[in-house]
């Protein structure tokens, strides 16, 4: 995304964000040497952080279009182990694990391991179909739109127990998209591999 894009979304500086989401992208910014504008930008603005993490989970969507259950449990692009469909259970994990366990404090287990957090079992799509993987992403997405449009504001704070620090909903949104965003970069690499096909939905 280049600069003339993130500018139609206002700017923010670091001083005036929350302190939670102010300390993550300083660590990013003492590691790498910049501070994402795209975080800064969408800083304060729910609508437009909704319509990223949206932007996201249908770009995922899209990578599975049109490919049997068999290319989708593919290894497509060795050494690497990733799947398609383990993503897509990855990320169903993933949704439960932030707005049901984290933000809405639910006492619910993972989606496929019996241990507690355990991201790892999901990406073995071994045995998988779409519809089961579709379905239990798709389950847990609704349940995360409800979550983060029933909350009071993205000012809501929840404690993150692997962080050992309590997060607000705003940041749980940006570390969506950030989540989504470095999958959805694999997921290139799986489909390409697969039947050449690249890109997203502007450049479809």
């Amino acid at each position: 995304m280049g600069t003339h894009e993130v500018s139609r979304f206002g700017h923010v500086e670091l001083a005036d964000m929350p302190e939670d989401l102010r300390d993550r992208i300083g660590a990013i910014a003492e590691k790498s040497g910049f501070v994402p504008n795209v975080f800064r930008a969408l800083a304060h603005r729910p609508r437009e952080l909704r319509a990223f993490l949206d932007y996201h989970r249908a770009t995922l969507a899209m990578k599975c279009e049109g490919l049997s259950d068999e290319q989708l449990r593919q290894r497509s692009s060795p050494p690497s182990t990733l799947t398609l469909l383990g993503l897509v259970r990855h990320m169903a994990e993933v949704e439960r694990t932030w707005f049901r366990r984290v933000v809405n404090a639910e006492q619910v287990g993972m989606v496929w391991s019996d241990e507690e957090n355990d991201f790892q079992r999901a990406y073995d799509a071994t045995g998988s179909t779409r519809a089961e993987a579709f379905d239990a992403w798709a389950a847990e997405v609704e349940i995360s739109r409800r979550v983060e449009r029933e909350a009071a504001s993205l000012d809501v704070t929840a404690h993150q127990a692997r962080w050992g620090e309590d997060v607000s909903l705003r940041l749980v949104m940006v570390h969506m998209i950030q989540e989504y965003a470095r999958h959805n970069g694999h997921a290139d690499f799986l489909r390409e591999q697969l039947d050449g096909s690249t890109g997203d939905f502007q450049h479809r």
